[in-house]
Parts: structure tokens; sequence; C-alpha cells
């Protein structure tokens, strides 16, 4: 089991990203959540095997099928155990 950080740019807000991001997580079998930033970004947390997060992590360069990707950035963290991918709202 791994745990990413992944944060994507872009025009990724008001374009469902936080939605299809759920809906390929779950999928996936992943869990964690996905939540938009202040600065227009999408955060990421993803919890599983690595193939399976490196799936999610190419499927983020794309998104919804409105958004305009610019970048990915991905990161390893501590598990945080996950029982369900959800989308949070700060």
């Amino acid at each position: 089991m791994k745990h990413f950080n992944i944060t994507v740019s872009g025009k990724v807000q008001g374009v469902f990203y936080r939605s299809f991001t759920q809906k390929e997580a779950q999928r996936l079998q992943l869990t964690g959540f996905v939540r938009n930033e202040p600065n227009g970004d999408v955060y990421i947390e993803a919890e599983g095997e690595e193939p399976v997060l490196n799936e999610l992590v190419t499927w983020c360069k794309t998104g919804s099928p409105t958004a305009v990707v610019e970048e990915v950035k991905t990161k390893e963290g501590a598990l945080k155990k996950f029982t369900e991918f959800k989308i949070e709202r700060k």
C-alpha cells in the first residue's frame, strides 16, 4: 500500500473535476479524498497499490471532459488508512 499526494493545476475547478476524480478512484478501488484549493488547483490524497495509483495519476493528466490540465505533481506520503474515497469541502 502507498499514499500519493497529487496536485493538479490548470482549468480544473468548475468543470466537475472532483466528481470525475471520485468516480475514477472508486472504479480503481482507491481510498482518500479530492478537494478544491483556494489557488485554483485540485488536491488529491489517494491510497492503494502503486500500479493502481499510477493509473489514477495518468488519468489526472486529462481528468474531466472539459478540464484543461496544465500540470500534475505527485509525491509519496505517509499512509492514513482511509476507508473510502470522498469529495472534501474546505
